[in-house]
């Protein structure tokens, strides 16, 4: 019985979404603008020279960059020689939630909520309930915010006081950062799950927990041990399908929490390189008929909203270095899909998402063009595979 493997690397857009410019994003092109700055000689810090992604590139990703904005990424130029294509979103965002429940086959029906770009951004009573729960008599932040730079400028307040630090961006979040050890991992995850609801009745996407260490005086720095707390799919998405046929459902990264944890059997979590060792193993050993779903999310973290080229350009190489030894470890008739949840082209201006068309490459079923299609498609395509009835607007490319 042949068994799936559904890999998102988060944020890894390829430009061309025919909404792009009601995000504001119109001419955003993630992998394009990366590979242009590494041609240029512009991405130098701890790698050099043109994109290096060569086994990416022989699946058909220079290939769907070109069909999905219509301009060439230099140096990836190969016949595509795997299944190749680029997916359109339908959902009203460019975040985690609708880009991955929309590839397990379930568009979001309704708008998020989004807090204002002022100070302060949360509704008085948003804050005096985080306040409460936390056992604090205020938050801080209270506005829009890169995550590292306010755990810079408030994490020594925060550790005088005990206060969480609330803050959002222009996704549909609320994120609360702590000190792992002063405020305690349990007593953030705690009060993360405990304000979820409110928040989540509103229509935001996620509660966030960012768990940091360190002090003043060595600089503070946010750990693994990151955990969200997302709004429940509207309806049973590709996990649903696949445990109620029986099979098994392992996710790698932050896919439990993003579907919180309905139809999944497992979860693996931990920084890239050891969720790389994960799917490695799952490749090996998980069962017949099953799914691994997974998300690589240091793309997104890491390289995009912080706006370096040359690091996301390092994390894309390193991917496509492993891909070889994982595409080796699958079993005859198996299927591999590399596709993304939307955009954060690292040369854009800002730091957030970015609205995109994403690439859709497979191993294991040979040099199969797909073309321009929709991201519930792409969950659809692995139900057919595995041979369980799909329930969703999608339709196999299979």
């Amino acid at each position: 019985m042949p068994r799936a493997f559904l890999v998102v690397l988060d944020s890894v857009g390829c430009g061309g979404a025919p909404d792009a410019d009601a995000f504001g994003d119109a001419g955003a092109n993630t992998l394009g603008h990366i590979a242009k700055v590494c041609a240029e000689g512009g991405a130098e810090d701890g790698r050099s020279g043109p994109l290096n992604v060569p086994h990416m590139d022989a699946l058909g990703l220079g290939a769907a960059i070109r069909l999905a904005s219509g301009e060439a990424a230099p140096g990836l130029d190969a016949t595509p020689t795997g299944l190749w294509g680029a997916a359109t979103e339908v959902s009203r965002g460019k975040d985690t939630p609708s880009g991955h429940w929309e590839l397990a086959g379930v568009p979001v029906p309704w708008d998020w909520h989004y807090f204002p770009d002022t100070r302060p951004t949360f509704p008085q009573e948003v804050s005096a309930a985080a306040a409460r729960l936390a056992g604090t008599e205020g938050i801080l932040g209270d506005r829009h915010a890169s995550g590292t730079a306010i755990i810079d400028e408030l994490g020594g307040e925060h550790l005088r006081t005990g206060w969480p630090i609330c803050y959002t961006s222009v996704d549909s979040v609320f994120q609360i950062a702590a000190h792992e050890e002063a405020f305690g991992l349990e007593w953030l995850l705690k009060l993360c799950r405990d304000l979820a609801p409110m928040l989540h009745e509103m229509k935001v996407g996620r509660v966030i927990a960012r768990p940091f260490v360190g002090d003043e005086a060595t600089g503070f720095t946010r750990t693994s041990n990151r955990r969200d707390f997302a709004i429940a799919p509207p309806s049973p998405t590709l996990c649903d399908w696949v445990s109620d046929a029986g099979r098994k459902v392992h996710a790698i990264g932050k896919i439990g929490d993003i579907f919180s944890m309905q139809g999944i059997d497992t979860v693996a979590k931990g920084p890239d390189d050891r969720l790389m060792e994960h799917l490695m193993q799952a490749a090996s050993d998980a069962e017949d008929g099953s799914l691994t779903f997974a998300n690589f999310v240091e793309f997104d973290t890491n390289w995009g909203h912080r706006r370096d080229v040359s690091g996301y350009a390092r994390h894309l190489e390193w991917f496509d270095a492993h891909l070889p030894k994982l595409m080796t470890k699958l079993h005859q008739g198996d299927l591999l899909i590399i596709t993304a949840d939307h955009g954060n082209d690292p040369t854009w201006r800002g730091t957030d998402h970015t609205r995109e068309r994403v690439p859709v490459l497979g191993h294991g079923v040979g040099a199969h063009q797909i073309g321009l299609r929709a991201f519930a498609d792409v969950g659809v395509t692995v139900a057919a595979h595995l041979g369980v009835a799909p329930q969703g607007p999608g339709r196999s490319f299979l």
